[in-house]
């Protein structure tokens, strides 16, 4: 189960021109923006990576307006030290993970917290790539490896625990 007090979210590579072409595009955009207020009202600290935004432009406007108080960590190789240091100086050890593309930047950056001992879940309703197919493969293959899935619903309840707490009603608005 996840711990709020242990747990934070990775946001990776939900940039430019590709953020728009990805299977369901749309409702990837929607179930992101609901995640990330999510772990906000939780107070679940988020890790927003770009992988080469010369290249590939910034992360879509829809999710940077989210993050106003937040700059993404730059990146050219999956394995990324200023990454690894900020996910190290976190003291989480649990991490939700969504954004694009799953089988390469989500599915690398799964691997490399589980080889790290990291207890990794992929948030399935958050994750795509340009195709169904390539999604299916990713998802597969990091279950194989360790990684677990989740959905908005499921982990959004998840570190709530108790429908007594104040945020409840803020975390049921959001899902409904």
């Amino acid at each position: 189960m996840l711990q709020q007090e242990n747990t934070g979210l990775i946001l990776i590579d939900v940039q430019g021109k590709l953020a728009r072409i990805v299977d369901e595009s749309q409702q990837l955009i929607l179930n992101l923006e609901r995640l990330i207020r999510g772990c906000q009202i939780l107070s679940v600290p988020i890790i927003w990576v770009e992988q080469n935004p010369k290249g590939l432009g910034a992360t879509i406007s829809e999710l940077e307006k989210l993050l106003v108080n937040q700059k993404p960590i730059e990146k050219y190789a999956f394995d990324n030290e200023t990454f690894n240091q900020v996910i190290l100086d976190s003291g989480k050890k649990q991490w939700l993970i969504c954004g694009i593309e799953a089988h390469i930047c989500v599915y690398q950056t799964a691997i490399g917290l589980l080889a790290n001992h990291f207890e990794v879940e992929i948030v399935a309703d958050c994750v795509s790539s340009r195709t169904k197919e390539s999604i299916d493969i990713g998802l597969k293959k990091l279950q194989n490896k360790g990684a677990s899935l989740t959905n908005i619903e499921m982990c959004l309840y998840e570190l709530v625990k108790d429908s007594r707490r104040e945020i409840f009603k803020e975390i049921l608005t959001l899902i409904k």
